[in-house]
């Protein structure tokens, strides 16, 4: 992503993985992500009620004792007696805080008018620009609630997963939406290679390709983690996946590996001419500032400027040709990215086609996902744990 230093998932991961080693039970590690992500997700709020109760500046420790304080207690529900009691001996024992200031503060702490969407108002006007007038409000709701856990699940998954006591619901993109007893990675359909978390839209970009022939040469490109290159793989693709960074390419081979896979990776920068023969299929999943996937990373909003927007928009403006050179005539190149920006998404794939009249734009197959047209392209809804992607898929047909 290009509009962060980070995100929430790995460094709580981390934490909690440390914790757990030391004791701490999965409800309480449950407790800590719902926490987390809560106070993430209601942050504008947040700070509103925290404002009148703050002088000068507050050390950032301190800040965050509070404000998950506080979401404990106006969101949550929790008794505001156990609130205080909890959060001033953990100010004491860790030293996050004076306990004195912690005790006024989250005894004054009340719920005041916050906003509509709690995202920034130009980012709030981006969506709705997007999506409507009709179907934001419910999608900024959504986006304030849980991320659901969705996985594709190989041949004896669903079974392997039930018999630890997991609950599966079947849900779109042929995907299942999941509630486990422990840790994904604790479980045998993990590492017997029969569970692989991805959500919904992002199989959709795979599935934008159309029917692969057995055998047949795929180009990943920017393909990051490999996650999409597995799913090409499992089709019977061969797949080439091309990422700048060759440290991605370790961890996405030892996945493939789990997953009894296998692919083909390549260190290239996709913002120079690729030396490579021609696909009649090819992927650019690329690299964008993440603002369709909100519900999950809650933290990108707190630091998506437009001017990230614009960054990431000439980034994609310059690979996107490159992507094309190595489409074969007649094949076909789908460009996705999990952000819903106008200038991220339609708007670069305008230029493009102007650019390029070899290419004509098609309609989006295989899309089992609410959706609505987005230019030359479709934007799916972030609507029920579903990322926003957008999706166009290109056909060349001469030179």
């Amino acid at each position: 992503m290009l509009a962060g230093e980070g995100f929430a998932a790995p460094l709580l991961d981390s934490a909690l993985s440390a914790a757990r080693r030391r004791g701490l039970s999965g409800r309480d590690a449950g407790l800590i992500t719902h926490l987390v992500y809560g106070t993430l997700r209601h942050l504008p709020s947040v700070d509103a009620a925290l404002a009148p109760l703050l002088r000068g500046k507050t050390p950032a420790r301190t800040r965050t004792l509070l404000r998950c304080g506080t979401f404990e207690k106006l969101w949550l529900g929790t008794p505001a007696h156990a609130v205080v009691s909890e959060y001033v001996e953990l100010a004491r024992r860790a030293q996050l805080a004076p306990p004195g200031l912690v005790n006024a503060v989250l005894r004054r702490a009340e719920a005041v008018p916050g906003p509509a969407s709690e995202l920034p108002a130009w980012l709030e006007e981006e969506y709705r620009a997007v999506f409507g007038e009709e179907e934001a409000p419910g999608i900024f709701d959504d986006l304030l609630t849980p991320q659901p856990l969705w996985l594709w699940l190989r041949s004896g998954g669903e079974a392997a997963l039930r018999d630890e006591g997991a609950r599966l619901t079947p849900g779109p993109q042929g995907q299942w939406r999941a509630e486990l007893t422990r840790p994904l990675g604790e479980t045998a359909a993990f590492r017997q290679g029969l569970a692989q978390p991805i959500n919904p839209a992002s199989r959709a970009c795979v599935a934008a390709l159309g029917e692969l022939a057995g055998g047949e040469r795929v180009l990943d490109l920017a393909g990051g983690s490999g996650i999409k290159a597995a799913l090409l793989a499992a089709a019977g693709a061969q797949v080439l996946s091309v990422d700048r960074e060759a440290r991605k390419h370790a961890a996405a081979q030892a996945n493939l590996t789990r997953l009894g896979l296998s692919a083909e990776f390549l260190a290239h920068d996709l913002t120079q001419p690729l030396s490579l023969a021609p696909a009649r299929a090819v992927l650019l999943d690329a690299p964008c500032t993440g603002s369709g996937t909100l519900r999950a990373h809650p933290e990108i909003k707190l630091r998506l400027t437009p001017e990230a927007v614009a960054e990431a928009a000439a980034l994609q403006a310059r690979m996107l040709p490159q992507a094309a050179a190595v489409t074969a005539p007649g094949g076909v190149l789908v460009y996705s990215l999990c952000s819903v920006t106008r200038a991220e998404g339609p708007e670069v794939v305008a230029r493009f086609l102007a650019d390029h009249p070899g290419f004509r734009p098609e309609p989006v197959p295989g899309l089992d996902l609410p959706h609505r047209a987005s230019g030359d392209g479709v934007v799916t809804l972030p609507l029920g744990g579903v990322d926003g992607f957008f999706i166009a898929r290109l056909r060349r047909v001469g030179d």
